[in-house]
């Protein structure tokens, strides 16, 4: 329990540290959320089972929100099948592992390449980069503009994930 708690402090650590950005306004732009600055690890549990619940067959990914501090969302990833490789080309990404363990790229290039915004890409993999089996306790930072996927998961990876803006 104490490592969740220490893993969520530093991925929000992070976050302040980095350079603020604006809240969004009007003009299609998403409201700003109240602020959450502490969840249990027993709500950890919970969003864990909603998750296992809630899954569609086939989905790859249920996200719950962890933290929220504007403009900065800790999200908490579940993960039951291989899903899509990603490029985040404004904002790097932290990764703590909460439970599970699956095999992750980073680098190389996407293959299948399609833009889902102005300011994310997806494929349907990578190739060439760098493969690391990655397991319960393990830190990543992806930096922007670097693919990275999950191309192997190992039964379930439970992950939380913190986009970081970049200036």
């Amino acid at each position: 329990m104490r490592f969740l708690n220490l893993a969520l402090a530093l991925g929000l650590t992070v976050a302040l540290v980095s350079a603020q950005q604006p809240g969004q306004g009007k003009g299609g732009a998403k409201a700003p959320q109240a602020p959450k600055e502490y969840t249990s690890a027993a709500e950890i549990q919970q969003m864990i089972a909603k998750s296992k619940n809630d899954r569609k067959d086939g989905q790859a990914i249920v996200n719950s929100a962890i933290l929220r501090l504007a403009p900065y969302n800790a999200n908490m990833e579940y993960r039951a099948s291989v899903g899509p490789a990603a490029v985040h080309e404004t904002e790097a990404e932290l990764f703590v592992v909460i439970d599970g363990s699956a095999t992750m790229v980073t680098g190389g290039k996407l293959t299948g390449e399609t833009r889902q915004n102005a300011e994310n890409l997806q494929g349907t993999g990578i190739e060439g980069g760098n493969a690391r089996q990655i397991g319960k306790g393990d830190f990543i930072i992806v930096p922007e503009k670097n693919p990275h996927w999950f191309s192997k998961i190992d039964g379930v990876l439970v992950l939380m994930s913190l986009h970081v803006p970049r200036q």
